[in-house]
């Protein structure tokens, strides 16, 4: 559908004095008003708009890690709903709770770490298992120069999503960011469900 197009003043002003220059075809018609008897609206106050920072073109900016607007992934984690046993969850958190299996995915680029994973866990679950670890590490950063934010750790924001999703969300009840002695911020616990 074809939007509506508006006239510009001048063009506004050019068929006023057209309209009142033709006769109309019905003798019966209602009289024009005359434009220069309506009343004017009030012009709409402008808004003040905060100017920006001066910059030049390619000027590197230096991101800081704390003006990412995102909690960081162990909080949004930690203030997940607790779908297992509250005993259990509080000494995991501890680390009192010691793995079953663990799986390292360090060095390994996305493509490979995401079926890995998934056959790690699906097979742990299939094993009876109740507790494993996947460690991740913390990352490196690439460029602390970057134009623009780079985050840290690519595959330990990628694990807990691919957790979240199918096939591994059926078989997932809670994944927490590990103990220090286990690995702390590089590494998660993941508790999987009963096998059936």
């Amino acid at each position: 559908m074809r939007r509506p197009r508006h006239l510009s003043p001048d063009e506004r002003a050019l068929w006023d004095h057209v309209v009142r220059q033709a006769d109309p075809l019905e003798s019966n018609a209602p009289p024009l008003p005359d434009p220069a008897a309506e009343e004017t609206l009030p012009a709409k106050p402008k808004q003040q708009i905060n100017p920006l920072p001066s910059f030049r073109v390619g000027q590197v900016v230096d991101h800081k890690r704390d003006n990412d607007l995102l909690p960081a992934l162990g909080e949004q984690l930690r203030k997940a709903p607790i779908s297992m046993d509250a005993k259990a969850h509080g000494k995991l958190k501890r680390g009192k709770l010691r793995p079953e299996a663990r799986i390292d995915l360090h060095g390994m680029t996305v493509a490979e770490a995401h079926p890995t994973l998934r056959s790690f866990v699906l097979s742990e679950h299939a094993a009876g298992s109740r507790l494993i670890l996947v460690i991740t590490g913390k990352g490196k950063l690439r460029d602390e120069l970057a134009p623009m934010p780079v985050r840290k750790g690519v595959l330990r924001h990628q694990v807990p999503q691919w957790l979240a999703l199918p096939p591994l969300r059926q078989v997932v009840l809670q994944v927490t960011p590990a103990n220090i002695r286990h690995g702390g911020d590089g590494a998660y616990y993941v508790y999987l469900r009963r096998s059936r």
